[in-house]
């Protein structure tokens, strides 16, 4: 979706400056959708996120939400933070500490008559699945009930746009998972845009519906969480999605059907073909560990041909909660490991350990190809 699509009911931002962080960022995102700014510490994620809530005057640029003129440099237009509706949920809460969790939310809630406030944050403490701890002071609360009062306070405001600044990386593993399940359900029920910041990209492809690779103050790649694991439009981008089977190769040739790689001495089909880039260009290749699989030894012609298949020894093991990561070596130089996974049954019924002689398919389709210079 272009900045144009969400320009009438969602959020469209525009924003450059040369200081005190640089910046040059266009995004979009539509009423009911999650879009998560992804990248490093210093890339300028929570700086669009304070622009956003008006927190922060870049010095050019445009933002509008919901129709309404929020931030324009050539009209001259600076709407304050407190005449924007916005909802903030800080990765620290920043809850008054003085002040009972109800009295939190109901202190966002200015712009409703007395009477109406202590009805409205019961609503959103049911919500929020808070209902019994209103009485409760923050010192009371676990970060996760705490991080549930910041939401329904942010929601108090009923704001155009809900803005998360890291929320749940004060939070255990286990409260995490409750969390986003919660998201996931409070966002069906709302129907304004929501923009996470995260560093994280798992936590980024479970939750949103697209995402922005930011580095260095402006926007490496845009899109779905699966196109751009899939199809990271740069090495830049592999990276910075922790990409862990990213490889460099050159061009041996191309057929009809496919494009083949050198890398490491073993040759390796690509299909699509990508004629594109020419025979003997160096490339950078990437793979999503989904798309490495163990070879279950009864391939056809076609597939002993294109299949990619490579014989290797367990490197690594990593037992998660249902399915096991493991690395496997092809050859002796470490660089040439390459992460998959497979269902946690299936390594214990087979026993897969580490020095398990094993043979990959790396599948031809899930192979994706990008240029580097010439220097290579």
């Amino acid at each position: 979706m272009g900045e144009g699509a969400a320009a009438g009911n969602g959020l469209s931002v525009c924003l450059r400056q040369d200081a005190p962080i640089p910046l040059d960022v266009t995004l979009a995102c539509d009423r009911g959708e999650v879009l998560a700014l992804v990248g490093p510490s210093g890339a300028g994620k929570s700086t669009v996120l304070r622009a956003i809530a008006g927190l922060h005057r870049a010095q050019a640029g445009r933002i509008v939400c919901g129709g309404a003129s929020w931030f324009d440099s050539g009209a001259g237009t600076f709407v304050p933070p407190h005449r924007r509706a916005v909802g903030v949920v800080f990765q620290s809460y920043a809850l008054f500490p003085h002040m009972t969790a109800l009295g939190n939310v109901e202190a966002a809630m200015l712009h409703l008559p007395r009477g109406e406030r202590r009805r409205r944050a019961r609503e959103l403490f049911d919500l929020v699945h808070l209902a019994g701890f209103e009485a409760r002071r923050p010192a009371e609360l676990s970060g996760g009930q705490q991080q549930r009062v910041a939401v329904a306070r942010a929601l108090a405001r009923e704001p155009s746009v809900l803005l998360l600044d890291e929320p749940f990386s004060a939070v255990d593993k286990a409260t995490r998972g409750k969390l986003y399940r919660e998201l996931a359900e409070m966002r069906r029920l709302l129907a304004v845009p929501i923009v996470l910041v995260t560093h994280d990209f798992d936590e980024a492809a479970r939750l949103a519906d697209r995402m922005c690779l930011l580095d260095g103050g402006r926007v490496v790649q845009a899109g779905t969480p699966h196109e751009i694991l899939a199809r990271p439009a740069t090495v830049e981008a592999a990276r910075l999605v922790d990409l862990k089977n990213l490889f460099e190769g050159r061009i041996a040739a191309h057929e009809p059907g496919a494009t083949w790689i050198d890398w490491a001495g073993r040759s390796l089909a690509v299909t699509p073909p990508r004629p594109d880039l020419a025979v003997g260009s160096a490339v950078a290749w990437a793979v999503p560990s989904t798309q490495v699989i163990l070879h279950r030894g009864d391939a056809g012609a076609d597939e002993e041909k294109h299949g990619n298949l490579c014989d290797g020894v367990v490197a690594e093991v990593a037992a998660l909660s249902e399915a096991t990561s493991i690395v496997v070596a092809l050859g002796s130089d470490p660089g040439h490991g390459l992460a998959m996974t497979v269902p946690a049954h299936y390594a214990r019924r087979t026993g897969l350990a580490a020095g398990t002689a094993v043979t990959i398919a790396i599948r031809p389709e899930g192979i994706h190809l990008m240029a580097l210079g010439p220097d290579r």
